[in-house]
């Protein structure tokens, strides 16, 4: 039961309170010396230096009043003295601890997973090649976001924790830094471009030394995303789509300016709710999304339904919808790890290539006649 509540709350989070930010291109460095090698994320910067690399966490939460900066310094070099008051990173890493399993992917791709030495409740992640290092012993359950273990954590002494807040109330991460751990916030669930969530992977490569390697792993997302886009680039946004499904008493729709609404603009979906100015999630009565919604093409549903019987199970007015009727019902939540974690909370920050593939599948499928989903499925 508590971890089912983590998952409608790691759901949740997903569409939530985000606020939205302009790309900063402005963003200088703080010697104002070299040029952001960021170019999609709104709340990452990196410049590199000979010796080092400034990194400024732009927007770590909603409304945060300042910004995060971190020297990642390598063996042999010196910082200079306005960059002393800094927190200074010693890079490449040998050891870390995430606490977000978007992290997972990026540490993989990069071919870091090995250097994950904890994670809190680590039933969340679903990759097996991390999994396989859960079974063996490398990687320990250090409790929960909310309440880490600290003496394991000091135990353990990792090179870096990497971690998240939601606002600027971080009990957690001060007492880390008290206990003389190095704290890196990660602002990667902030972001509503597709690409600028994927280039957080661009920190990881700062933080292990492959730097090249991420570079060269963005670029070929990038490009896939891009080509996925000129598919449909003659496409007009003739399906109807309803979003979301019921929480209690609310049906939580993505706003126009959301990551998941960005998604079916670049699908050419006629999603009904991009109108609505904003980011994060929008609650609206059953009768409000059933007036508006009531004959759209296509329902993409949140939630980890398995079929059409589990969906009309949770709420039987759902049949109302002519989506439902038609049986044009998806849901990218229903694949599930060997321990219950979400494959597609995990995963597709990191791949928004697959994930626009998907969209695309559902709503223009003669455009993909041999792709296999990725993350979506169709609810029989």
């Amino acid at each position: 039961m508590k971890f089912h509540f983590y998952k409608i709350l790691l759901g949740f989070l997903f569409l939530s309170f985000i606020g939205c930010h302009k790309n900063e291109k402005k963003e200088t460095s703080p010697n104002n010396t070299t040029q952001n090698e960021i170019e999609y994320a709104s709340g990452l910067a990196i410049y590199k230096q000979k010796g080092y690399s400034i990194v400024k966490v732009i927007h770590p939460w909603p409304n945060a009043s300042k910004a995060f900066t971190y020297i990642l310094k390598e063996k042999g070099s010196s910082i200079p003295d306005s960059l002393q008051k800094y927190t200074s990173i010693s890079v490449p890493l040998h050891s870390i601890v995430v606490t977000s399993t978007t992290n997972i992917p990026f540490l993989e791709m990069i071919g870091a997973e090995d250097k994950l030495i904890g994670f809190p409740h680590t039933d969340y992640i679903s990759s097996l090649k991390t999994r396989k290092l859960i079974a063996n012993g490398s990687v320990k359950n250090i409790g929960q976001n909310e309440k880490l273990n600290m003496e394991q954590l000091i135990d353990l002494a990792p090179e870096l924790i990497v971690t998240f807040g939601i606002d600027n109330n971080n009990p957690m991460m001060e007492n880390l830094q008290k206990s003389g751990l190095n704290v890196l916030i990660q602002g990667d669930w902030m972001e509503q471009s597709p690409l600028g969530k994927a280039e957080w992977l661009k920190l990881y490569g700062a933080l292990f030394g492959k730097e090249k390697e991420a570079k060269t792993l963005f670029n070929k997302i990038v490009k896939n995303y891009k080509n996925a886009q000129q598919l449909v680039a003659s496409k007009k946004m003739e399906s109807t789509v309803l979003y979301g499904s019921m929480y209690q008493d609310q049906w939580y729709v993505a706003k126009g300016n959301s990551w998941v609404a960005q998604f079916l603009k670049d699908a050419k979906a006629n999603y009904l709710w991009s109108n609505v100015e904003g980011t994060g999630s929008l609650g609206l009565s059953f009768e409000k999304i059933l007036d508006k919604a009531k004959t759209a093409n296509y329902w993409i549903a949140t939630g980890s339904f398995k079929n059409m019987a589990e969906l009309n199970n949770s709420n039987p007015h759902y049949n109302q919808f002519d989506a439902f009727k038609n049986k044009k019902i998806y849901t990218f939540e229903s694949k599930l790890g060997p321990t219950g974690g979400t494959i597609f909370y995990e995963s597709s920050p990191s791949r928004p290539d697959l994930v626009l593939k998907d969209y695309i599948k559902i709503f223009h499928p003669e455009l993909l006649p041999n792709y296999n989903f990725t993350f979506a499925q169709r609810l029989n």
